[in-house]
This record gives structure tokens, sequence and C-alpha cells, in this order.
């Protein structure tokens, strides 16, 4: 007999969701009323694994949920039904994504479904933190709190990835010169270069002979050339995709010494930021736990948030659980939390390590990017240098030659 996936409503109006095997939705509706239920609808796919709307061509930006979010909580505050809201949000926004998935929440509520079941069913719009923070203002009757603390959370992380990427652009335009410089370099002027010092019969250096070699090949395999670097992203990306290829990618993030405290410091600040949230608005220690550990994207943070759970489960305290990861995470981290539990103020001790932390991360990332720039101006001159050298001598052999 088939699954069936259904929403039903109690004989207080409240709303409950399940799965029952049943020969129809008649015999499903029977079995429902056996247990004082009324059925609302049903279906043969669970919806909180059914993908309505595809985003596989683009995110939604930031900066258009952190507006959402934020107007959400005005409408909420100001009585606003819930259905009016989303009508309203799908009509401020200009994302074509963003609007079709709050229309289709607005219409799952409308069916009766409550507003963290119906927002789980687009999960590339709405994260399981934002779920379960909403799922909270639900149950505790705080929705209009916790949309700001929502709003809030996004808005740091928004904040600090922009820092970041803001102190990367130099060297990134420096590297991208770089290899533009090269490029013209072997694919126009080694070659005319070659062809003069083939006419002189000069005699070159190994070094010379190598760099003219390098132009040769280019200019005659220059498909092979573009398609080599084409493959290698590509490579990289779907390597990246795979179990294997991201615990290769965590593990030297983590062995890296300059980036490796970058790593520790973001993943700390982000995981942190979040229990803060869950823990302030009630959530409990093993709920917040469940929903922090996906905030992260460190392989070895979400172990270590997985294997803490299991001993918080038996008794443990968070502290004494996450002691033995003590490694992975940034210094000061793990005592700071054990003051938190043992003061009984762990929300708000977490909140302060997590703005530590952030501002920590954003200064560490400037620093790193002033140092590179003189790094980067170094292998520049190293390289011209080279270049220069490589064609100046056997140029002025040739002109002894002719003189």
């Amino acid at each position: 007999m088939p699954n069936y996936f259904y929403t039903a409503k109690t004989i207080s109006g409240k709303t409950i969701t399940g799965s029952a095997v049943a020969k129809d939705t008649r015999e499903l509706a029977q079995n429902l009323k056996d247990e004082a239920l009324i059925l609302i609808d049903a279906s043969l796919d669970d919806p909180k694994k059914k993908k309505r709307f595809s985003f596989s061509f683009g995110r939604i930006p930031v900066a258009e949920k952190i507006m959402m979010t934020k107007n959400l909580s005005v409408m909420v505050a100001t009585g606003l039904p819930v259905i009016k809201s989303f009508d309203v949000l799908a009509g401020q926004t200009k994302n074509t994504r963003l609007k079709s998935a709050l229309l289709a929440v607005r219409d799952q509520v409308n069916k009766g479904e409550n507003l963290h079941a119906a927002m789980a069913m687009h999960s590339n719009v709405f994260s399981d933190f934002f779920v379960s923070m909403v799922e909270v203002g639900e149950e505790a009757g705080t929705l209009e709190e916790t949309l700001k603390i929502v709003s809030l959370q996004l808005e740091k992380e928004h904040r600090l990835k922009s820092q970041i990427q803001g102190a990367m652009i130099y060297p990134s335009i420096v590297l991208g010169l770089l290899l533009f410089v090269g490029i013209v370099i072997v694919a126009f002027v080694l070659p005319k270069l070659n062809d003069f010092f083939t006419s002189m019969s000069a005699n070159l250096p190994f070094y010379t002979r190598a760099l003219l070699w390098l132009g040769q090949w280019s200019t005659n395999n220059w498909p092979i050339l573009i398609a080599i670097p084409i493959v290698f992203v590509f490579a990289i990306l779907a390597g990246l995709k795979t179990k294997m290829g991201r615990w290769i990618k965590d593990t030297l993030f983590l062995r890296i010494p300059l980036v490796s405290s970058l790593v520790k410091k973001n993943n700390c600040a982000i995981l942190i930021r979040s229990l803060s949230s869950l823990l302030g608005s009630g959530v409990t220690v093993t709920r917040s736990l469940e929903v922090a550990g996906g905030t992260v994207g460190n392989f070895y943070f979400r172990k270590a948030i997985t294997e803490a759970l299991e001993k918080i489960k038996k008794g443990e305290k968070l502290y004494e659980a996450l002691l033995p990861y003590k490694d992975i995470f940034p210094f000061g981290a793990i005592e700071m939390l054990q003051v938190g539990e043992e003061t009984g103020k762990t929300a708000s001790v977490l909140k302060t390590l997590a703005d530590f932390y952030e501002e920590e991360l954003i200064s560490a990332t400037a620093k790193l990017s002033a140092a590179m720039e003189p790094i980067l101006i170094v292998i520049l001159g190293i390289l011209v240098a080279f270049f220069a050298f490589s064609v100046i001598e056997p140029m002025y052999s040739s002109l002894q030659v002719i003189g």
C-alpha cells in the first residue's frame, strides 16, 4: 500500500503533519478520524523533500533575504496576517526565484500548513537555521523577535563575507594581471623573438631556449593551452562536490599556516553566532547543535558538533563534549564556553565571543591582504627580471656579433 504524507487538524484546531500507510485517501481520512484528526491535505510525495522550484541557475542575493526578513518582521509586528504579508513580500521583490518561493509558502500556509513547515520546502531560500528560528517563534508566540534575530544573523554573516571578499580584491587583481601579461608574452612576444634569434643564428642560453620553446609550443597548441585551465577548474569544482574532495580541501585549509587561523575563526564565528541566537530564543542545546552544525562549512567542525551532540545526549556539558576538539577551535573559545555554562549565561557569552572572532577574522584578513601586496610585487619583479634577462642577454650578444 502507498505511503501518504498528510496535513491534519486536531479538534482544538492545531495543525499537524505526518505520514501513514493507507489504500487510498478515503481510508487515510477514516484512520485519522479514528485518532480524532481531520484530514486537510495528503500526497504521495514528502513535501519536505519535494523540490517545487529549481534554483540551480543562481543564488538569491543575501541582501534580498535580509530585506525580506526585516519587512516580514515589521508586518508581523503590525498584526498583518501571514498570508497577506507574503503577498506583499512577493510584490516587493524583483527576484523571480524568491518571488516564486514566497508565493508557494503563502499557498501552503493558506492550506493550513505551519509557516516553518512551508518554509522548509524551500531550503535554497530558507536555511535550517531560518526554519528552526521561525518554528521557535511560532511555538513561543515571539515570531516578531525571532525574525529580528534572523535578520541580524544574516546581516552579520553578510558583513563578514563582504569584508573578507573586499580584502582579497587587490591580490586577485594583481594575480589576474600577472596571468594576462604572461599570456600576452607567451602568445605574441616570444614567437617574434624566436624568429629574430633564429635569423641571427644567436647562441642562446638554456633558459632563453626554454622560454622560446614555451612560446612556440603555445602558438602551435593554443587550443590545448586554453583547454587545460578550463578542464582543471571544472575538475577542481567537480572534486569539491564529492565527499573526498571536501575532506581534502578542509584538511589542507586547516594545515596551511596562514590560512588555518582564518578558517578556524570563520567557522567558529558562524557556529557560535548561530548557537547564541538559537539558545537565546529558547531552543534546546541538542536542537541548537543540530541546526548550528549545518551552518559551518568545514568537515572537522561538523564532525565535532555531531560527536559532541551524542555526548550531550548522554549527560555531558557542552564545553566538556567539545574539549577533545580544542585544536580546531581558536584559543579561548572552549574556556569562554565553560564560563558561560557555569554562570548560566551561555547565550550572552557566545554572542560576545562571536562578535570578538568576527572582528578578529576581519582584522586578520586585512593584515593578510596587506602582507600579500609586497610579496606579489616581489614575484612580479622576479618574473619581469627573468624575462628581461632571458631576452636582453641574447639580443646584446647578437648586436655584438653584428658589430
